[in-house]
């Protein structure tokens, strides 16, 4: 919850509405911060949603286009979970061949960035 409060501080002291974006736990950090920033979109690299034990924690309260980008090989956070969470909230899914690091997909993330910023 710290790191929620403080990143609703952060984006507040910034003013306007913010995308916010975040990767592994800092996606699910910027989901559970999205509707009390006001974001005006969230950019999520394989969120950790549905993790367990702590799957009641999981945001469900998101008011604004999200786009996800996770890994088929990603051994922390099963793609599965953002799969169910993208259905759920009808969110933009990218799902690459990549594990939970994405870092060989940096360049098709920067695009699905660039596009998700100009929509």
């Amino acid at each position: 919850m710290a790191r929620v409060t403080r990143l609703i501080e952060s984006a507040a002291s910034i003013g306007g509405r913010v995308v916010l974006v975040g990767s592994s736990m800092g996606g699910h950090v910027a989901a559970a911060a999205a509707r009390r920033t006001g974001a005006r979109g969230l950019f999520l690299l394989a969120p950790a949603f549905y993790m367990p034990g702590f799957e009641a924690h999981t945001p469900q309260d998101v008011d604004c286009p999200v786009c996800i980008v996770h890994g088929w090989r990603d051994e922390i956070v099963p793609v599965d979970n953002s799969i169910r969470w993208a259905r759920e909230h009808r969110a933009a899914l990218h799902v690459v061949d990549s594990d939970h690091r994405l870092e060989d997909q940096i360049d098709t993330i920067g695009r699905l960035l660039a596009d998700f910023l100009g929509s």
